[in-house]
C-alpha cells in the first residue's frame, strides 16, 4: 500500500512539474512578445519623430521619405496627394504657404503583424507666409503604418484642426 501511495505521489508531482514548465513557457512567450511590440512601437515612435521634424524645417523630401511609395497625404482643405510624388508636391506646397513650430503628442499606437496606426495630436504654432502672422496650431492625427522592408513608413494620414483658425 505504501508503494502505491508513493507511485501516486510522484505520479502528481511530476504532472504538477509539467504544468509548472508549461505555464512559465506561456509566460516566458508573452514576454516574449509584449517585447516585440514595444520594440515596434519604439520604431514608430522614431518614425513620428522623423515627420515631426520635417514639419518643422519644412523639409518635403524628408516628409516623402517617411511614406510608402503608394501612401496617401489627406491634408485639411487641399486636395490628397495620393503616391510618391504627389506627396511631395502635396508638402512643397504646403510649405510654401506656412512654416510649423509644432510638437506631436503620441496618444495610442497599435500594431498588428506589419500594419500599425497612431493617434496623436500636436500643438504650437505656424507662420503664415503670406502674412507674417503667427497663429496657433493645434490638430489631431490619424497615422496609418505599413512595415515595408523591415521599415515602418507611413502608409495614410489624415489631420484636422481642434482649434479654428484666427
Amino acid at each position: 500500500m505504501k508503494n502505491i501511495a508513493f507511485v501516486a505521489l510522484m505520479i502528481a508531482s511530476l504532472a504538477s512539474c509539467g504544468r509548472q514548465n508549461k505555464t512559465e513557457t506561456n509566460e516566458q512567450t508573452t514576454q516574449k512578445i509584449e517585447t516585440m511590440e514595444k520594440q515596434e512601437k519604439q520604431k514608430i515612435e522614431t518614425l513620428l519623430n522623423q515627420y515631426e521634424k520635417s514639419l518643422n524645417t519644412s523639409d518635403a523630401k524628408l516628409a516623402q521619405s517617411l511614406y510608402t511609395k503608394d501612401g496617401i497625404f489627406m491634408p485639411t482643405e487641399a486636395p490628397s496627394g495620393i503616391g510618391s510624388e504627389a506627396i511631395l508636391k502635396s508638402y512643397e506646397y504646403v510649405f510654401s504657404q506656412i512654416q510649423l513650430n509644432i510638437a506631436f503628442f503620441i496618444e495610442e499606437i497599435q500594431v498588428e503583424g506589419n500594419m500599425a496606426f497612431a493617434v496623436t495630436s500636436s500643438k504650437g504654432t505656424t507662420l503664415i507666409h503670406a502674412t507674417g502672422d503667427t497663429i496657433p496650431e493645434a490638430n489631431r492625427e490619424l497615422f496609418v503604418f505599413e512595415k515595408v522592408n523591415g521599415e515602418w513608413r507611413i502608409a495614410r494620414y489624415m489631420f484636422n484642426k481642434t482649434e479654428p483658425r484666427k
